[in-house]
């Protein structure tokens, strides 16, 4: 017999693998139903059974979801141990245990045994479970974890067997007889086998007989629950307040103030559209006293939050002064800011084995010493306790609670959770615990949202306080601004939870999460007191808060990490006032030891400029900061790490060349570090550092070992939503059609929609610099957003969401030091993928928060000059120092002047190639000029550059004084340091002015120009010069400061470019090996530079196990080898272990040697493989490519064999080792035989070759047709990767097909893609409607095809594109468009042999294509047309190959 019985219980487990005997973690049991069946499925037996509570309330959620209220079941239940006497009765009679999902049930009774400590037979007994694997693929519901199906409800499964929806009535009867008719049903179509129930064969066909027909219903009474509950309700809203009572309450209330305590951002990711400044805007709007920041999880906005208050309130303080001092009011108000946090608090932060998100606290800083408490808080969440979310528990929170006031939280927080949830006693017990610890800083959160859920919560709560005598408090739970908001911040939280807005709010599959209504808004103080006027206690609370609340600054001046310095420059009375004079001496040391170094001499000069910048740093206090990068510049040159030459205006610095920081002498090139200027500046300089990306991890490792790492952390950064991809974003939750997003996404420009929209036509206009393109796309988004239709709804939904935070990442160079443990200092997080921590504040904050922020850049172009420098040792045994390149290299500046600067740093561009081709270098300012007038804005004064360099055009002064700092650049300003230094010797600017006009330049600060402007004219006056000619100097000045440009990192990016090119001028093979190397991972870049090695005549050899390394390398020949860590499916172990074993032994004899000697376990089939594709053994000569997969008699492979054999020979080689006396058997393996086998096509080989290596090296398949490209096509692939450059194009281009899908669109619509690539690029194509109609059949990848289209704006589109004409096989160009040979023969090698010769080749390929002779004479330049009309010819492969031969010019027309 069978039992099918079904349970409804108090909630869930906290742990599910938990086990019986944990009766805390098991819910209770209020109602349970069962049926008895025989074997054939008759009803013996049903019961229904409520469970009188006991000890327990049933919680809100539970009785939500079953209808089962605490007063029904007190008032209807049974005692639960009759009735667990009653079901082991029934237990007795069955075989079986049945049920949907039948493990929660078994548990939940257990547990219920064991609590009335009874035994019962149901652990003992077979289970047959309705809810497995077998239903799932039986139902075949997608979106099961794996890929698998979805396990079914018993509603899904029930819809399934018998066509009719059961509308899960969470009432255990109802239940039970849907799962028992599921399973008869399921056992009648033999979906349980007979060993599994335990019967012979025969069973189920005699089911079948006796239950011919589905299933049906017992036809049962079910008693609806919920309204059974109703009759026994108590009204749990608000009690409403009369009229008078109302204004009483209102006038008592009206001397207390309200402020949200609750107010979540953006910074609790994708969870609120509240952005800082419109938080603190609103609260200042609403007049409130304070506001507090409560973000989830984490404190990333703590600092934006308490300067965004702190600016209001100075905002306020300087109108209420003007107010005063005009005799008038003014009702502004300063605002408290209170920072905090929503924690997640756990049962137990370490567990990581079940999932425990824990309940949300909100705990408050009362002062800078809870301050620092949330951030010990805040960073144990990230560091110690993230699983699934940053979790605390209260371990952590009895450490760090002094000076935090906490509030119990929403419906998710630990006593209205456990009130919901588990019961009032569990509730009461918690909030003990919390009074236990908080005393009179525990407050009772009340929120209204108008839910009933909160209601019932609240009543309880309110008893609770009154009981426990625990204040209440009066929050919302806010996460958007305006009560309008609320849409848009609904589909924030699908975007979160990649859900459509459409899919119904609830809990369980087919439901979504979302806010019950429209009232998480941040209300007005009017609106939450009305709200309570039933509870005004909960409003005055607030202000006892606020009280309890200081404020303070987090703005902190720069703590720096003590540095060791030696013994003998410390001074005893830094130890008394904190002073840093063993620093300053320690730095001077160490600058004039360097500056001995740099120069051959220490000029007057030299050391004025010295001492002046020593001076500057000991005034400002910074000169640990000096030392502290000097040190560890130092330790990376120790440890071979690359370190660059500077970069930013620090490479200006006098003592930072000195001190070996960079490597630019700037009084040299006149550089100037802005900060030594300006004495009024006193803040710490920032210094951003190139090391070779290879060693920058080095380098922050050392940094680590040195200061601890719990005091280096990586800097957070937030990824916003800008305008296209919030629209994308909105358009997916809100099922806009994939199509419709991405064209509107497509009619955005390069700007915000809050710009977009925001904008006046003409300021639009300006701001899209007039691109009529451009203009037109946002008009037309203009127009969609104005509509009623979805597009409509998503653009104004995206404009609501652009520049939420999207998710958090890391600052790509950024690193903190700290002078002690950061968590003391900043809150923090993990770095992903990385032991490393990273700051929860952002780089905007880093310094303002007192945090030393250096930045370690990786620089992938010094590591390419440390490889080639490498390739140069091994080739040639030079040792070069790139820092000794002479900088007069002729070689290296004819490079530049012809533009051969592929590979180049900074050079590279087609744009600046053809500049330099113009501008013909030849001096180093030319580059560092180059550098910094190739960007937008000044480009334009480039060509006058070059013309006066040239002389082609006069080069002008505004004032002679002028040319001592404008004569390298031709009298053309370029650099911020010539109007520094201009100013100064022009108008007498101080060295500070100098650097303020140098900022407000920078900065396009026009009103501070707009005040340095008089004064500079005055003053030059004063000095002699032309009003009008300063007048005009001013004026360029202020149209050069949208553009102005460091000098000083102008030269030092310039310095790397000129060492790149002397590599590639003088050691041209090593330096694109180089090159090759560093671009390995793109196989894109790699046929990129090595069509550049084939220009410039540098061979590239295929890889090689005897020659080749893991990278590129050049052999004794001056070729390049292809590095055998660039082949896919060989890895570098393998690599590893035939460099290694060649190094020792030598060269491999043949591929019999290798498996010998390689270790074949590194080495397996799928790298050997790797390498016969890449022709990595071509060069053994024995064996072709083709032979190493002809297949024996049995099936296996050569290669299979071959490394059988190795394996064998090592084998016996191990053993004879391994005897005794380490005798030789005598015995040896014989070799595989070669097999005989055909070679591989050439298009095959190269396939084949491509798969392993990305691209075709030996060779390429479009080389067949080499003469229909150079005679028919006019276009390149790559043309199509550049719309704009080529608009209204009609082009013909060969190409293969690489890639091809037949697809079809959402509404059955058939279309078409394909990708087609050439010698350097690839294309993807869209084939739609007739076009797929019509080009279907050519979609086969390998397919040669002449596409011919035009790049231009179709009709009804908006994009350019490329418009297909037509696609041909490539085969057929030749016979389809040749119409005859032209042969271009000179008198001079016309002769008898050659006429003779010709004449037998066009014999022998005789064909349709006329053939026309054009004979010239090159003394006189004469030309005569001779068109043959006897002779056609054939123009096949071989004819054109043997054609070549001769020494004539042809081609095909």
């Amino acid at each position: 017999m069978y039992i099918i019985f079904d349970t409804e219980t108090t909630g869930l487990p906290r742990n599910w693998n938990a086990p019986i005997t944990d009766t805390d973690n098991w819910p209770r049991v209020v109602q349970i139903a069962w049926q008895l069946h025989d074997d054939m499925g008759n009803l013996i037996e049903h019961q229904d059974f409520l469970i009188k509570p006991d000890g327990y309330d049933i919680p809100f959620d539970a009785e939500q979801i079953h209808g089962i209220s605490t007063e029904l079941a007190q008032a209807e239940g049974e005692p639960l141990e009759d009735v667990l006497e009653k079901f082991n009765i029934a237990l007795t009679k069955a075989k079986f245990v049945v049920g949907q999902n039948i493990k929660f049930d078994l548990n939940v009774c257990g547990c219920e045994f064991v609590r009335m400590e009874m035994d019962t037979p149901m652990s003992e007994m077979p289970i047959l479970d309705t809810c497995t694997e077998t239903t799932a693929n039986l139902c075949q519901i997608p979106g099961g974890r794996g890929g698998k199906f979805k396990l079914p409800t018993l509603t899904e499964l029930h819809e399934y067997l018998f066509q009719v929806p059961f509308s899960e009535a969470h009432n255990a009867t109802a239940d039970v007889e849907a799962t028992t008719r599921c399973f008869f049903e399921l056992l009648r179509r033999g979906v349980f086998l007979p060993e599994e129930l335990q019967r012979e064969e025969r069973y189920i066909e005699d089911f079948k007989e006796f239950n011919p027909k589905p299933i049906g219903t017992i036809g049962l009474k079910h008693v609806n629950l919920k309204e059974a509950s109703a009759k026994f309700k108590v009204d749990v809203a608000p009690s409403e307040v009369s009229d008078d009572v109302k204004e009483e309450v209102l006038t008592e209330l009206s001397e207390y103030s309200f402020a949200h305590l609750h107010n979540h951002t953006q910074f609790s990711i994708l969870q609120s559209t509240i952005d800082v400044p419109s938080l603190v805007a609103k609260a200042a709007a609403h007049k409130m006293k304070a506001v507090a920041l409560t973000d989830t999880g984490n404190m990333m906005a703590a600092f934006h939050f308490e300067r965004a208050v702190s600016n209001h309130n100075k905002a306020v303080q300087s109108k209420r002064q003007e107010a005063e001092e005009n005799g008038e009011s003014y009702d502004g108000v300063e605002i408290m800011p209170i920072i905090g946090c929503e924690f997640n608090v756990c049962r137990n932060l370490h567990d990581k084995s079940v999932k425990d998100n824990g309940y949300q606290i909100v705990l408050l800083a009362k002062n800078k010493n809870g301050y620092y408490n949330l951030i010990k808080l805040a960073s144990m969440a990230y560091t110690d306790g993230m699983y699934y979310v940053p979790r605390i528990d209260k371990k952590a929170i009895e450490e760090y609670k002094e000076d935090l006031i906490v509030l119990t939280g929403n419906l998710y927080g630990e006593v209205p959770s456990l009130i919901l949830n588990v019961g009032e006693t569990q509730a009461e017990e918690a909030l003990i615990w919390w009074k236990g610890q908080f005393g009179e800083d525990l407050y009772i959160e009340v929120m209204r949202h108008g839910q009933e859920n909160e209601d019932r919560v609240n009543e309880t709560l309110v008893r609770l306080a009154e009981k426990h005598s625990v204040k209440l408090v009066a929050t919302n739970n806010t996460y958007y601004i305006e009560q309008s908001d609320a849409e848009a911040h609904d589909v924030l939280l699908c975007v979160k939870d990649n859900e459509l807005v459409s899919t119904p709010k609830g809990r369980g599959r087919g439901f979504r999460y979302g806010l019950d209504n429209e009232e998480y808004y941040f209300k007005s103080q009017e609106e939450m007191k009305k709200l309570f006027l039933d509870l005004p206690e909960a409003i005055k609370s607030i202000d006892e808060i606020i009280a309890k609340c200081e404020s303070y600054q987090l703005a902190r001046e720069v703590l720096l990490p003590a540095f060791d310095i030696p013994d003998e420059f410390q001074d005893p009375e830094d130890a008394l006032d904190g002073g840093k004079r063993g620093e300053n001496n320690f730095l001077r040391h160490l600058t004039y030891e360097g500056a001995k170094k740099r120069y051959a001499e220490i000029t007057d000069a030299i050391r004025e400029r010295i001492d002046f910048e020593l001076a500057t740093i000991e005034r400002t206090g910074y000169p640990g900061y000096f030392l502290i990068v000097q040190d560890f510049c130092q330790a990376a040159k120790d440890m071979g790490v690359s370190v660059g030459p500077g970069r930013g205006s620090a490479a200006g610095s006098a003592v930072a060349y000195c001190t070996g920081i960079t490597n630019v002498d700037p009084i040299q090139y006149d550089l100037l570090f802005e900060r030594f200027l300006n004495p009024d500046r006193i803040s710490m300089p920032d210094i951003d550092i190139d090391f070779d990306d290879e060693g920058r991890g080095r380098v922050i490792d050392w940094v680590i070992e040195k200061y601890g790492s719990n005091q280096v952390a990586q800097i957070i950064t937030y990824g916003t939503m800008a305008a296209k991809s919030s629209v994308r974003d909105t358009a997916r939750v809100m099922d806009l059609p994939l199509s419709d997003a991405d064209r509107i996404a497509k009619l955005i420009p390069d700007i915000s929609l809050s710009k977009l929209f925001g904008l006046s036509e003409p300021e639009l206009r300006e701001k899209l610099k007039n691109n009529q393109d451009d203009i037109n796309r946002a008009n037309e988004l203009r127009t969609l957003a104005s509509g009623s239709d979805l597009s409509a709804k998503v653009i104004n939904r995206a404009r609501e969401l652009e520049g939420s935070i999207r998710n958090t990442g890391i600052h790509a160079c950024g690193v903190i030091i700290t002078p002690d443990d950061i968590t003391k200092f900043v809150p923090v997080a993990t770095a992903k993928d990385s032991d490393m921590y990273c700051t929860q504040y952002d780089n905007s904050v880093a310094e303002d928060a007192g945090l030393l922020k250096m930045d370690f850049l990786g620089l992938k172009t010094l590591t390419l000059i440390k490889h080639a420098v490498r390739n140069v040792k091994d080739r040639h045994n030079i040792d070069l120092v790139p820092d000794d390149f002479p900088i007069d290299d002729e070689k290296t500046y004819e490079l530049f002047q012809r533009g051969e600067t592929v590979g180049i740093f900074q050079y590279e561009s087609a744009g600046m190639q053809k500049y330099m081709r113009e501008l013909k270098p030849t001096v180093f300012a030319d580059l560092i000029a180059m550098n910094a007038l190739y960007r937008p804005g000044p480009l334009e004064y480039i060509p006058s550059f070059i013309k006066r360099k040239h002389g082609e055009e006069e080069i002008v002064y505004d004032l002679d004084a002028c040319e001592e700092y404008l004569d390298e650049t031709y009298g053309i300003t370029v650099y911020q340091e010539q109007v520094m230094l201009l100013s100064q010797k022009l108008a007498g600017f101080s060295k500070g002015e100098a650097d303020t006009l140098r900022k407000a330049m920078g900065k396009k600060q026009k009103y501070v120009l707009d005040k340095m402007k008089p004064a500079f004219i005055e003053r030059g006056n004063e000095n002699g010069h032309d009003p009008e000619k300063l007048e005009k100097i001013w004026k360029d000045w202020e149209a050069f400061a949208s553009y102005a440009f460091n000098k000083s990192h102008s030269t030092c990016y310039a310095w790397i470019a000129y060492q790149t090119a002397y590599l590639k001028a003088n050691y041209p093979a090593e330096y694109m090996a180089s090159v090759l190397s560093n671009n390995m991972n793109d196989i894109k870049q790699v046929s990129f530079f090595m069509e550049e090695c084939r220009r410039m005549g540098v061979p590239v050899l295929g890889p090689d196990v005897n020659e080749s390394n893991y990278q590129f390398t050049v052999n004794k020949e001056g070729a390049v080898l292809f590095g055998l860590g660039a082949i896919k499916g060989l890895g570098s172990a393998p690599v590893q272990a035939i460099i290694e074993e060649r190094t020792e032994n030598g060269f491999f004899k043949n591929i019999f040697d290798l498996t010998k000697r390689i270790n074949l376990r590194v080495c397996n089939k799928k790298a050997f493989e790797s390498l016969v594709f890449a022709g990595g053994f071509d060069s053994f000569g024995n064996v072709h490519r083709a032979q190493y997969f002809k297949e024996d008699t049995s099936g296996k492979t050569f290669l299979e064999n071959v490394i059988r054999f190795g394996f064998g020979f090592q084998d016996s080689e191990n053993s004879s080792q391994a005897s005794l006396f380490g005798e030789d058997t005598g015995i040896k393996l014989p070799e595989p035989i070669i097999p005989p086998s055909d070679e591989w096509g050439n298009i095959y080989a190269l396939n084949k070759e491509k798969e392993v290596i990305g691209m075709f090296i030996s060779g390429h398949p479009l080389d067949d047709f080499q003469l229909e490209i150079e005679s028919f096509c006019n276009g390149s692939i790559g043309m199509l990767n550049d719309l704009e450059t080529n608009r209204n194009k009609d082009l013909l281009m060969a190409g293969i097909i690489s890639e091809a899908e037949h697809r079809t669109t959402r509404k059955g619509d058939p279309f078409g893609t394909l990708i087609v690539e050439d010698y350097n690029d690839s294309y993807k194509i869209f084939l739609w409607r007739e076009n797929y109609l019509k080009y279907k059949h050519f979609l086969n990848p390998g397919t040669f095809v002449a596409l011919k289209g035009r790049i231009e704006i179709p009709p009804r589109r908006s994009e350019l594109e490329f418009t297909i004409h037509s696609i041909d096989l490539l085969q057929t160009l030749r016979e389809t468009r040749a119409n005859n040979v032209q042969l271009k023969v000179s008198t001079k090698a016309l002769d008898q042999i050659m006429i003779s010769d010709l004449n037998k080749l066009f014999m022998e390929n005789q064909g349709d294509c006329p053939v026309q002779f054009l004979v010239y004479d090159p003394l006189d330049k004469i030309e005569v047309k001779m068109p043959s009309k006897t002779i056609k010819v054939g123009l096949n492969n071989d004819f054109v190959k043997r054609l070549r031969e001769f020494d004539l010019e042809f081609k095909i027309k």
